[in-house]
């Protein structure tokens, strides 16, 4: 019997993993379908290309593209512990402030409006170059600005320039507009991903479990709450049980995917 048992160590049970173990008397359980993050190309930040179409996602498709020749492309989804943010592009890039307002405004997301969320940003940066009212440091996800950056890239940004983009030195300002280089999700030239920010020392709690390589097969239901789930591991069934919570995190794909599984 678990508290709270979080499905999907991605991005997002990454974080909540390491947030609600922070309360000793709580017992956490992080289930992820993929392995452990142990795979050398994960934390060398150019490794992403060998990535994104291999063992570490779920290998989804989109339909054929009528725009481009038919042709179905890559939809990358980690399978992994850290998930997409163990296997993308590092490009750190939280979205324009104008979205979330309309979440709120116009689609009833009522606590989403930037100026709700702005300062849990803030709080999970550790920024090597910006420190100011968009940025923060200290936090756990290490934020880096390139270093050494090729020739093709001041020369594209310059270009932009001279044909009247403005250049834009941090894309996660006040405006994204315009152009200039990206920060990554990298610390010390190595991938700072959401598993090892978040989770490297968390891991070491004595109320944190993290089990990888399980197959979540569906929730369990108990007078319409969800009391626990059901996986499999080397094949073998095993039912787990939360007393609190059981907090779906398994991305955009496997998070409907699981509730309509359950009969959701």
């Amino acid at each position: 019997m678990y508290d709270y048992i979080i499905i999907g160590g991605g991005s997002a049970g990454s974080v909540l993993a390491s947030r609600l173990s922070e309360n000793a008397d709580c017992k956490v359980l992080l289930v992820e379908a993929g392995p452990k993050d142990s795979n050398p190309y994960i934390h060398l930040p150019v490794g992403f290309s060998k990535l994104t179409a291999g063992p570490l996602t779920w290998g989804y498709k989109t339909v054929p593209q009528p725009q481009l020749g038919n042709r179905e492309l890559l939809f990358a989804q980690g399978r992994v512990l850290g998930g997409g943010s163990s296997i993308n592009a590092e490009v750190f890039t939280r979205g324009t402030p104008a979205d979330y307002d309309r979440w709120a405004a116009e689609k009833g997301c009522d606590g989403w409006s930037f100026a709700d969320i702005q300062r849990y940003f803030i709080k999970s940066e550790d920024n090597d170059t910006f420190s100011d009212a968009w940025h923060g440091v200290g936090g756990p996800l290490g934020v880096s600005s390139p270093i050494g950056a090729n020739l093709m890239s001041k020369t594209f940004s310059q270009a932009c320039q001279q044909a009247g983009l403005p250049y834009n030195p941090d894309f996660n300002g006040a405006t994204q507009a315009g152009c200039g280089l990206y920060q990554t999700t990298t610390r010390n030239a190595r991938r700072c991903s959401a598993a090892v920010g978040y989770l490297k020392d968390a891991r070491q709690r004595s109320n944190l479990t993290i089990k990888t390589g399980c197959h979540i097969s569906r929730l369990l239901i108990d007078n319409q709450r969800a009391v626990g789930v059901e996986i499999y591991q080397d094949g073998t069934p095993q039912r787990l049980h939360a007393s609190r919570e059981v907090i779906v995190s398994a991305g955009a794909i496997g998070s409907p995917k699981l509730l309509q599984l359950s009969g959701i």
